[in-house]
């Protein structure tokens, strides 16, 4: 993975500009909005093509049920609403009809994270990773940045024909990867090579950890960093190769710890070849309004940290062997 020089931009408008390419390439793919389609970053595919696009209103469970049946028919639909509604409000009828009939919907969750900031706990999505990896049949995607939002997007409309659900922010945040990467599901991305630790990071979560990896190589820790931007299906060799190595792993996620992305590396280590993990995230609390950095700094999403798991994780290492 190649890191640039980061400008700012959020996550939105990649899947925004993704949405729109791939529109392009396939006349098929049909946007239907939730009554806020400038905020998750469609309003360029509305200008471009009012005929492909069908606003519902605040009826998320109503929008899912005509995805599917616009998926059924032949048509890719793409249903983009804030996280939190996507994944709690509409839980029921994206397993019953989206999952169920294995329907090719992209479901895109906006507004993912403490980072919303203003909007307070009830607009944060800090579970939908959990209640997306959970059902039969859906691929979960969190890109790190808008660049590989955008190449997310495009993979999910015109690479695979099952249920998608891909998260991405509100705030301008670093954009700081190749805009010309190949995306691909299920692969992990290396991002640095190391022996001492693993730092396995999704989402927003990745610019901290390689901040966290830099300080960390001063210090004389060498550091294995990788972006997980699949959570499901998860890249198990990725994962298992990495922990063999370094015998010691972090994980980092803007997300729930319990049932998140370092649960389900947690999941395929503990089958696989069981070492110490310190998991960073949010710890059984709902969210607040606030700054979206001072919200990272509170609640234990920054990092300094992830250098602190990091140097925990090593210490329990060193303990046991």
């Amino acid at each position: 993975m190649t890191v640039k020089n980061k400008e700012y931009k959020a996550g939105r408008f990649g899947f925004g500009e993704g949405l729109l390419e791939a529109a392009k390439e396939n006349n098929n793919i049909i946007a239907l909005g939730a009554d806020i389609t400038a905020s998750v970053g469609m309003q360029a595919f509305v200008d471009a093509f009012p005929e492909r696009f069908l606003s519902f209103g605040i009826a998320e469970q109503n929008i899912v049920g005509a995805a599917t049946g616009l998926a059924l028919g032949g048509k890719i639909p793409v249903f983009s609403t804030y996280g939190v509604f996507a994944a709690h409000r509409a839980n029921d009828q994206i397993r019953v009809s989206v999952c169920y009939n294995k329907a090719h919907v992209l479901i895109a969750g906006a507004h993912a994270g403490i980072s919303v900031g203003a909007d307070g706990a009830t607009h944060q999505a800090l579970e939908d990773i959990a209640c997306m990896r959970v059902l039969p049949h859906m691929t979960v995607l969190s890109p790190c940045d808008a660049n590989q939002a955008k190449q997310a997007t495009k993979a999910a409309l015109l690479d695979i024909k099952t249920p998608v659900y891909i998260r991405f922010g509100r705030e301008a945040v670093p954009n700081f990867t190749d805009i010309n990467a190949k995306f691909e599901i299920g692969k992990a991305e290396i991002i640095y090579k190391g022996t001492d630790v693993c730092i396995m990071a999704t989402g927003h979560l990745v610019w901290e950890a390689i901040q966290a990896a830099k300080i960390l190589e001063e210090k004389g820790i060498s550091v294995e960093l990788i972006n997980i931007h699949t959570i499901k299906p998860i890249d198990k060799k990725a994962i298992i190769t990495s922990a063999k190595k370094t015998k010691a792993v972090v994980t980092a996620e803007e997300h729930q710890i319990m049932g998140g992305f370092g649960s389900a590396v947690a999941e395929v280590l503990s089958q696989n070849f069981p070492v110490p993990i310190e998991m960073i995230g949010i710890k059984d609390s709902f969210g607040e309004s606030g700054n979206p950095d001072e919200l990272m700094e509170k609640y234990g999403l920054k990092a300094q940290h992830i250098i602190a798991a990091a140097e925990k994780v090593i210490e329990r290492k060193t303990q046991n062997l």
